[in-house]
């Protein structure tokens, strides 16, 4: 991680007010030979305070942070902040404007490229500077996240159970303080190379967000994550303001790696139980259709808990081993 980064961001941290900047990195390409790839950034600094980043666009076919951080940022007033802003709303810039979770550049996944790669491809590079430029400054992040082309959720501000009790406490606050109709103390799968664990591993406050899917948005997503980034900067005293009032109290949760479900075969999807019902183990959530064997009876897909459905495959189509299902349940 001490390698020197390739991007280069023209900013000027001490400066009082508002700064558009882009982050750059040199492209080299059939179509431009001496290119960059410039990404979007907002800096909002006024005085001493902390430093707080906000993220959208991590995956591009995740519309949610993008669209309302973008807003937030023309909206803030640089009067009522008390440190530094920093957004990037499209982290991962060339995947949100071809719309596909993965870069077209170098076909990486962001959020699992922190890895500490200075000469890396281009993905790892911008990670490699988020990371020492950004996340090395911060003191808290926020990186808002949605289901994309493939998954759709009922929305929920996420953190996770950490080794440090402390630490641990701090983010359960912003969770309830975000203001999502969920709090999800979740159990990732796969925590490698995440921007979650970049910011963790430092002992700073992380929050993320699963909002919607689908590769669309919805006002009401839209809504939540521009609340939910206006509440996270006014807890964490960067931003004075008062708090944007949840619809609904949040109700804490907490997953399992039992709670996940993944199509065991191949076929069309018939869901039968929608997303926020509580469902009992065992209890038919979903069919899968073999189309080239009409007499076959459909696959029946079961819950593997007791618990409230939280995500679900979107499309009506899913390959073995396809995301189907996960599950949560309150908090004891």
């Amino acid at each position: 991680m001490n390698k020197k980064s390739k991007g280069r961001l023209a900013v000027d941290w001490k400066r009082k007010g508002r700064q558009y900047a882009s982050l750059n990195f040199p492209w080299s390409r059939n179509e431009s030979a001496w290119g960059s790839l410039q990404i979007p950034i907002i800096v909002i600094a006024n005085g001493e305070g902390p430093f707080v980043l906000l993220v959208g666009g991590n995956h591009g076919d995740e519309y949610e942070g993008p669209l309302a951080l973008s807003n937030l940022a023309r909206e803030l007033e640089v009067e009522r902040v008390s440190g530094t802003i920093c957004i990037v709303p499209a982290l991962n810039y060339p995947a949100l404007k071809a719309g596909t979770r993965l870069s077209p550049i170098d076909g990486l996944n962001m959020n699992r490229a922190f890895l500490g790669r200075a000469e890396g491809s281009i993905t790892e590079q911008i990670a490699h500077f988020v990371e020492v430029e950004l996340i090395g400054r911060a003191d808290a992040v926020l990186d808002i996240h949605a289901g994309g082309r493939t998954m759709m959720f009922q929305p929920f501000a996420v953190s996770h159970q950490l080794p440090d009790v402390v630490q641990t406490s701090r983010a359960r606050e912003a969770l309830i303080a975000f203001g999502a109709p969920i709090g999800l103390i979740l159990e990732e799968l796969d925590n490698e190379g995440m921007l979650d664990t970049a910011v963790e591993r430092e002992g700073k406050l992380f929050l993320s967000t699963e909002l919607g899917g689908g590769g669309s948005t919805t006002a009401a997503t839209i809504k939540l994550a521009y609340d939910g980034a206006h509440n996270f900067l006014v807890h964490t005293g960067v931003y004075r303001a008062a708090v944007k009032a949840p619809p609904v109290p949040v109700a804490i949760m907490k997953n399992e790696s039992d709670g996940y479900v993944s199509a065991s075969t191949s076929g069309f999807i018939e869901f039968t139980r929608e997303l926020g019902e509580v469902i009992e183990a065992g209890e038919l959530i979903a069919r899968i259709h073999d189309f080239d064997n009409l007499h076959n009876e459909p696959l029946p897909v079961t819950a593997p808990v007791t618990g409230t459905l939280l995500g679900r495959h979107f499309g009506g189509y899913a390959y073995k081993g396809d995301f189907l299902a996960m599950f949560a349940s309150p908090e004891d």
